[in-house]
Formats: C-alpha cells, structure tokens, sequence
C-alpha cells in the first residue's frame, strides 16, 4: 500500500482539507497521513476564522513523516502564509518526495482569504519548481498568472503560463465556467480537455 502525506488545513466540517484529501486517500486504497498547515472555522457555508501552525510545528510533522515512513506521493493544499510556504519548500528539496501535488488554495468560495495575498509570490517562486502537478481552479489561475479566464483559449494560455513558472504538469480546473465543466491538462507538450456534465446541485463545499 502506497504511503500519501497531505499537507493542509484542518476544515472543521470535513467537506474540504486535510479532512477531505485522507477520505480521498482511502477510497483510492493508499494509506493517507496529513500534516496540518492551519485550523480553520468553517462549515458549508462559508469560513469563519483561520488559526496558523507555527512553521517550526509544520517542519516538525514533516520531519516526523519522512524519518519513518516511505512517501509516495505528496499533496499541499491550504498555506496561508509565507513562512510555511518556506517551511514547506525546505523540507521537500531536503527529503525529494518524487510525486507531488501542489493545489493553491487560495480564496474560499464565502470570500475569506486563505492565503495571505503577499504569499502568492512566494508559492510561485518556491513551491510551483517542485510541483509535478499543479491544479489551480479558474480564479487561482487568474491569480497566479494575472489572466482573465473565460473560455478555454484562455486557460490554455494560462496553463502555458504556470508551466514556464517551473511545474512538469498543469491541471486547470474549469468549475467555475459557465455551461458544463472542462478541465484542461498541459504537459509541457499536449493540451488535453477533459469534459463533464455539470450536476445541479447546492452541496458544492469542497469541490475545489
């Protein structure tokens, strides 16, 4: 059984998170283990409040992980602030996990910021280089790349964009399009589109 550390914050309603990514972990049959960024105060309708882990207990956890167990793979969600994106960075160019997944949690769908706007230069310069997969929605990649998005071209465009900030692939997700939803993958090479129909419905907390 493959060995998957999430790095995030905690979401009190398990929708989103650290919550989420080990139900996700399970279900895929790997066994999940998690390092907590933040604790939030949020349910389904929105965030409430956000508490900081000092970055001294993030490189603690992470030590804690990597000095006894086998990582396969590695995905960051929530870091708020640039001391934990460093934390962070330090910590995967010492140990080299070979797989990780970087999604830039940035603003929640209620509107709180869960990233420190002074961050995002920090997340593009040192966490992006290490990303095999980066997997921002559209108003992440809006903000990373400083593109309007509105129709493929323009994540396409955008996806383009991230990739020569230094991640191997890019996965932009296209919920927040109007009409059905299309994700568009770009590898340095191919562009390939990913269709689903859209499902009407109001349970959408933590659907990224």
């Amino acid at each position: 059984m493959k060995h998957v550390l999430t790095i995030a914050g905690s979401d009190t309603c398990g929708g989103a998170g650290i919550q989420a990514d080990l139900k996700t972990f399970s279900a895929l049959g790997t066994y999940g283990m998690s390092v907590i960024t933040a604790v939030t105060v949020q349910n389904t309708q929105g965030v409430f409040g956000c508490q900081d882990m000092t970055p001294e207990i993030v490189k603690g956890q992470i030590d804690a992980i990597f000095q006894d167990i086998e990582v396969a793979a590695v995905k960051i969600g929530m870091v708020s602030q640039i001391a934990t994106i460093e934390a962070i960075a330090e910590k995967l160019e010492q140990y080299r996990p070979e797989k990780v997944v970087l999604d830039p949690v940035m603003i929640s769908k209620s509107g709180f910021d869960l990233m420190q706007p002074e961050a995002k230069d920090t997340l593009i310069r040192r966490l992006i280089p290490l990303a095999y997969v980066v997997t921002p929605n559209l108003p992440e990649a809006e903000v990373i790349t400083g593109i309007e998005i509105k129709d493929l071209a323009a994540m396409e465009e955008a996806a383009r964009k991230i990739y020569a900030m230094g991640a191997k692939n890019v996965l932009i997700k296209g919920g927040h399009l109007e009409n059905d939803a299309t994700d568009l993958l770009f590898d340095g090479e191919k562009v390939l589109t990913l269709h689903s129909d859209r499902i009407e419905t109001k349970n959408t907390h933590g659907t990224g």
